[in-house]
């Protein structure tokens, strides 16, 4: 058994294994290399077995979405280093060295993510997790490279190592026991803003996030969940309220919620005018979803605290986090980009 494994959780991914696994086995020799199949009814398995025997499979009975898939499968791994895979990435070259030598240069690193560019247009950032991920005073996550649908063009603008809110689930690596300590992905999320939940968890308790541009992958993106669905709309919305709930501190709790709601409203609104009624409907849905679950999100709040403290290694850590409405920046202010943006009060 190696240091480091590297786990791709699959759901009906043959093509997507067939296409990338062998960029994975040529870069990759100082990792165990790992499929955690998701109860696929495609031919993921036996595709494996027939061509790539050396590969560990672990088999789940069902697809329990990425929290759950991830959860279940790292369970069975003994592994100190985890890397979270998606299936639908071609790595290069000299990828995952940076990632390790990064976290385990100072032991308050938990998490650590490369550089994502786009597989379709190579010049530009990816959508899930660019050049590391930020996140706003009222909980919109964003990226260096990518704000809303704003995607810039990689000019190693944003080539130097930064700490960051947030590392994506695309490509994340992080070590096995904090993974196991911090109670792992929110199953109740089942997909979208469970890196996010988990790496402010971990801020929470004084650990660091990293992006390590040195390491530099493709990822095709919407290989699950296309990014217009509306369903996507629905986790992204619902599952952002529920990290503010369960992770922003004491008194500052009631008014970030307040102003969230109201602007996920206007965006709701801003869809009705396009004519997109679908995802009108799918905040709709999700805001009822956050009061009806409201007090049991609560009571994990309460839990999620109690997690955090057991995880402390220092203060409360709130690298990455943009102190403005990145709302309003973007769209009244128009900083479209990145290096627009200042981080401080002014």
């Amino acid at each position: 058994m190696k240091k480091t494994a590297v786990v791709i959780l699959n759901y009906n991914g043959r093509h997507f294994l067939k296409e990338y696994l062998p960029h994975l086995i040529k870069y990759t020799s100082d990792a165990d290399l790992i499929v955690a199949d998701n109860g696929s009814t495609d031919d993921s398995r036996e595709f494996l077995r027939n061509y790539y025997p050396n590969i560990d499979i672990i088999r789940l009975d069902k697809n329990y979405g990425f929290t759950g898939g991830y959860n279940r499968a790292i369970r069975q791994i003994k592994n100190e280093l985890i890397v979270l895979l998606n299936s639908d990435v071609r790595v290069t070259e000299n990828w995952l060295a940076p990632l390790i030598n990064t976290l385990e240069s100072d032991p308050s690193i938990a998490m650590v993510q490369p550089k994502i560019l786009n597989e379709r247009e190579n010049k530009l950032f990816d959508y899930a997790g660019a050049s590391g991920g930020f996140i706003d005073r009222y909980g919109y996550p964003f990226c260096r490279g990518r704000i809303f649908d704003k995607i810039e063009e990689d000019i190693n603008q944003y080539d130097n190592i930064q700490e960051v809110a947030w590392a994506t689930g695309a490509a994340l690596l992080i070590r096995r026991e904090i993974y196991e300590r911090a109670g792992g992905l929110d199953e109740d999320f089942f997909a979208h803003m469970e890196e996010i939940d988990l790496a402010w968890r971990l801020r929470n308790a004084g650990y660091k996030i990293m992006v390590q541009p040195e390491s530099t992958i493709y990822h095709v993106g919407g290989g699950t969940l296309d990014k217009i669905s509306p369903f996507k709309t629905y986790l992204n919305f619902r599952n952002s309220l529920f990290v503010l709930l369960k992770n922003v501190k004491g008194q500052r709790l009631p008014g970030k919620l307040i102003v969230r709601l109201c602007l996920d409203g206007i965006a709701g609104l801003n869809y009705l005018i396009k004519g997109e009624g679908k995802h009108f409907k799918a905040i709709l849905k999700a805001h009822r979803n956050f009061y009806k679950h409201l007090f049991y999100f609560w009571d994990k709040r309460k839990k999620t605290k109690l997690i955090t403290e057991q995880l402390r290694i220092g203060d409360e850590n709130n690298s990455g986090v943009y102190p403005h409405s990145i709302v309003w920046s973007y769209f009244g202010k128009k900083l479209t980009t990145f290096n627009r943006l200042r981080f401080n009060n002014n």
